[in-house]
């Protein structure tokens, strides 16, 4: 009987929290792979259309429209890279583009981090009304306000210039305002009531402290909004007449009217392809920060 009750554990049961840790292991490699797989289809599947763009541009007219398609073009026709720059204004509507996105966006960020400051942490009268008239304006579409807008320009004699695209966007932008005050609603009050105790101002307060707190907020939003002024078309195809004075976006637009006809098919996707970097150089240049955006967001929430 007492050689019964002292009889040692099977090796299998000894062993049973070991396997288990070992099928988690194995189920949670298996549940990698099968993410892996899945943003690897997914990614080919958004880069497909970039990497046809890139192709077209290297191929000849004839075998823009070949069947079966020519994937890979033999040789390639680099020099359409070279003829794009002779064949439209695209050095100008580049400068344009840069002038205006990196203007807006540069100026533009530190005003809505300080409005953002100003309504998070700054005792304002109204400054929750003000916040809600803000959030209203997003609710105003721009086509409403389009004529107005022009006619008001053009009493200016903005027209056919880079200032209506640029001054209105100076003053900082709404969506930007709204990520960034909601980013600093969890910043203690303690803090900056501790600062103004030891004799910091608030510009001082916002440059030393809220600034390094809100910096990979502020890439997020920089990203976006650089993207959504370079990708802009609308207003600058209302105000900008002249082809030296156009943007990028317009001058592209100018080349599918006039070489599409042409079948000139590997010009307008060299263009287009060249439009894509300047995007690709900013978030090459802030994905740090957006990473630490979305990490300490994650951890906030």
């Amino acid at each position: 009987m007492a050689s019964t009750l002292m009889k040692p554990a099977t090796p299998e049961l000894a062993t049973t929290p070991e396997k288990r840790r070992m099928g988690a292991a194995a189920q949670n490699r298996l549940g990698n792979v099968i993410v892996f797989l899945i943003l690897a289809v997914g990614s080919l599947a958004m880069l497909a259309p970039l990497l046809w763009m890139f192709t077209t541009a290297l191929k000849t007219k004839v075998e823009v429209f070949a069947l079966p398609p020519v994937w890979i073009p033999d040789p390639p026709q680099w020099n359409t890279f070279v003829r794009m720059w002779s064949e439209a204004p695209i050095a100008s509507g580049i400068m344009n583009s840069l002038i205006v996105a990196l203007t807006v966006t540069v100026v533009g960020s530190v005003t809505s981090a300080l409005a953002a400051f100003a309504l998070a942490k700054m005792r304002l009268p109204y400054k929750n009304a003000i916040f809600l008239g803000l959030l209203t304006g997003l609710m105003v579409p721009y086509p409403t306000i389009m004529i107005p807008q022009f006619v008001m320009f053009s009493r200016l004699h903005w027209v056919d210039t880079l200032l209506p695209l640029i001054v209105p966007l100076l003053f900082g932008n709404i969506i930007m305002i709204f990520f960034l005050r909601q980013y600093l609603s969890s910043v203690p009050d303690s803090m900056i009531e501790a600062a103004k105790i030891d004799g910091a101002s608030y510009l001082q307060i916002f440059r030393k402290m809220i600034m390094p707190m809100i910096r990979p907020a502020i890439a997020a939003q920089f990203i976006l909004w650089f993207m959504a002024i370079w990708n802009d078309y609308l207003s600058p195809i209302l105000y900008l007449n002249t082809p030296e004075k156009q943007t990028l976006q317009v001058v592209i637009a100018n080349l599918n009217v006039e070489f599409a006809t042409q079948r000139d098919y590997p010009l307008i996707m060299a263009a287009s392809f060249v439009a894509l970097l300047p995007i690709l150089i900013v978030f090459l240049i802030f994905q740090r920060q957006i990473i630490e955006s979305v990490a300490l967001t994650g951890s906030k929430g």
